[in-house]
C-alpha cells in the first residue's frame, strides 16, 4: 500500500473538479466521524452525506459567472432572470443543508455552532 503525505493528498485534491472534491470531503468527514464515534448510526451517516452533497459543477460555475457579470454591471435582462432562478436553487440547497445540520446537531446533543466546528464547516459569509 502506497503512503502519501498530507501535503501530497491536498495537492492531489486541488486538481479535482468541484463535485469530486465535495465527494472526497464527504467521505473524509464520514471517516473522521467514524473514528470519533465508535458507531456512526445510519441516520447520522445519511445526514453527513446530505450535508456534504454539493451543487452540480455546471450550476455553481454558471452562478459564479453571472455574479461576476452582475458585479461588472453588464448583466442583461435574461441573465438577471437566470441569476434569480439559480439564486433560488442555491438558497433551496442551503436551506436543505441547514436542515440536515440542525438535525445532526440535535442527534449529537450539541449546538449547531459546535457541530460546524467539529465538521470543519465555515459559514459562507466569513
Amino acid at each position: 500500500m502506497a503512503t502519501y503525505t498530507v501535503d501530497e493528498l491536498v495537492k492531489a485534491a486541488e486538481q479535482l473538479p468541484q463535485t469530486d472534491l465535495e465527494n472526497l470531503t464527504a467521505q473524509v468527514l464520514t471517516l473522521k466521524a467514524r473514528r470519533t464515534a465508535p458507531e456512526l448510526s445510519q441516520n447520522e451517516a445519511g445526514l453527513l452525506r446530505n450535508i456534504n452533497r454539493g451543487m452540480p459543477d455546471e450550476l455553481q460555475n454558471r452562478y459564479r459567472e453571472l455574479i461576476a457579470i452582475r458585479r461588472a454591471g453588464t448583466l442583461t435582462e435574461s441573465e438577471h432572470a437566470e441569476l434569480l432562478h439559480l439564486t433560488n436553487q442555491v438558497e433551496k440547497h442551503d436551506t436543505e443543508r441547514l436542515k440536515y445540520l440542525t438535525e445532526l446537531a440535535r442527534i449529537r446533543k450539541i449546538s449547531l455552532s459546535d457541530l460546524l466546528d467539529e465538521l470543519g464547516i465555515e459559514p459562507a459569509y466569513t
